[in-house]
């Protein structure tokens, strides 16, 4: 009833501002209308329910309703659920090795780790995880659902995961799948050499150790001699917007726009723009993006697209670009609201818009790999980093301690072994070798 009586005073009170500035009435007028229609349905509930009502549930769900008519980011916390949010998780906790997103208001993996119980249980990118012990997890919060798959090492977790099915216009199928939760030592950036010539480097994630593993990795790169440089932001959900303008002052200088942000106060415009000077201004860069790449991994690829730094290859990437505040409100609940968006250095919102099919980054070269494929390349991506070496090495030494393979075993063992194309890895690969072929063309004399 207090905070009932607190909406009808901010009411009056407005409507006195009306009287004192007669331009505002119009303005005042309308509000009160609208306030006034929540004022009436809080009072005929009060009043004609068939049972008692807890008036500050009422004023909750109103919150939350205004919300909720906003954007998928944007979120009202009630005092316990924010105090949850804010409080760390303390001592050693285990997990099952996924990266998240929030995706039409589910919990969608973006990719598993390799190793992890997310990996060795086949989870793939695209996955909505709909229940976590048997809650379901539709628009729950996401500190709240990654509360909930952390545990103590060794624990089991069992989830409900819902999977588009193969071909067109088909019915997602549902899932149920156990884990054990494990340490997760997950790195964020990795990198390897191609043919001696081309440096690749992946990037898992924009955390907060990312800028200097991911300078350490180019450096040593282009030591043993990289020509060129493929940078890998497929699967990645962003992270730290630091950490991704950060990156892109590796390759950009002279003060180039890397992103702005832009909102209707004045004061959330900020330009994030590069130094004089970057460290590798001149190296042949090729970017690698998918429909899973977000956030900070749109921010990277559209400041080299932009700046005409590099190519970008594969397909159009999410279009996640919304810059949230957390506000603490006078109860101790909270609301996280979104007061402004990105946009790359040449205006383009990077925010999707599912209406018009607009935002993301769009590939210079569009290339898309089937679903399948997708599948088999994410279960074989430590090949890439251990194509014929450690993997071979493992594989041999288990063979040598285990008796002669059976017909299935063999069968097994063939399945595993076919190959399977990236055809965008290979195309920035073809690009990159064909530029040094050109470079080093000479007229003849």
């Amino acid at each position: 009833m207090k905070n009932f009586k607190k909406t009808v005073f901010i009411t009056i009170a407005a409507l006195s501002m009306g009287a004192v500035f007669p331009y505002l009435n119009m303005a005042v007028d309308n509000t009160y209308q609208q306030l006034k229609v929540i004022v009436d349905v809080m009072e005929l509930i009060r009043e004609s329910y068939v049972e008692d009502v807890d008036s500050q549930k009422l004023v909750y769900g109103a919150a939350r309703g205004m919300v909720d008519e906003l954007d998928e980011f944007s979120q009202f916390m009630e005092p316990d659920t924010y105090k949850r949010v804010k409080s760390d998780t303390e001592g050693e906790f285990g997990g099952i090795g996924i990266k998240l997103d929030m995706r039409e208001g589910w919990l969608t993996v973006v990719t598993p780790l390799p190793g992890t119980p997310a990996y060795k249980a086949e989870m793939w990118p695209g996955d909505k995880i709909v229940k976590i012990e048997g809650e379901t997890t539709r628009d729950m919060l996401m500190e709240e659902a990654i509360k909930k798959l952390r545990g103590a090492p060794g624990t089991k977790l069992n989830i409900t995961v819902a999977r588009e099915s193969e071909g067109k216009n088909s019915d997602w199928v549902n899932k149920d799948i156990t884990l054990v939760r494990e340490i997760i030592k997950a790195e964020s950036v990795r990198s390897r050499m191609f043919d001696d010539k081309i440096g690749y480097v992946k990037v898992v994630e924009f955390t907060g150790h990312v800028v200097e593993d991911f300078n350490k990795a180019v450096a040593d790169l282009v030591k043993q001699g990289a020509a060129g440089l493929i940078v890998d932001l497929r699967y990645n959900p962003g992270g730290l917007l630091s950490a991704a303008v950060d990156v892109a002052k590796l390759f950009l200088d002279s003060n180039k726009m890397i992103v702005f942000t832009k909102g209707r106060k004045s004061e959330n415009y900020q330009e994030f723009r590069a130094g004089a000077s970057a460290p590798y201004p001149d190296i042949p860069l090729i970017l690698l993006i998918n429909r899973y790449s977000a956030s900070s991994s749109e921010i990277v690829s559209g400041a080299i697209k932009d700046n005409k730094r590099g190519l970008i290859i594969g397909e159009r990437s999410f279009g996640k670009a919304s810059v949230q505040s957390m506000i603490p409100l006078s109860d101790q609940s909270a609301l996280r609201l979104t007061i402004a968006k990105y946009y790359t250095p040449s205006g383009r919102l990077i925010q999707r818009n599912v209406k018009d099919d607009t935002g993301g980054i769009t590939p210079d070269i569009e290339v898309k790999i089937p679903l399948e494929t997708e599948k088999k390349l994410v279960m074989k991506m430590e090949e890439i980093f251990y194509p014929a070496g450690k993997a071979d090495k493992d594989k041999k030494d288990k063979k040598s301690a285990s008796p002669a393979p059976g017909p299935q075993e063999k069968a097994a063992d063939q399945k595993k072994s076919d190959s399977v194309r990236d055809e965008v890895l290979d195309r920035a690969l073809e690009l990159l070798k064909a530029r040094e072929v050109l470079g080093n063309l000479t007229p003849a004399k």
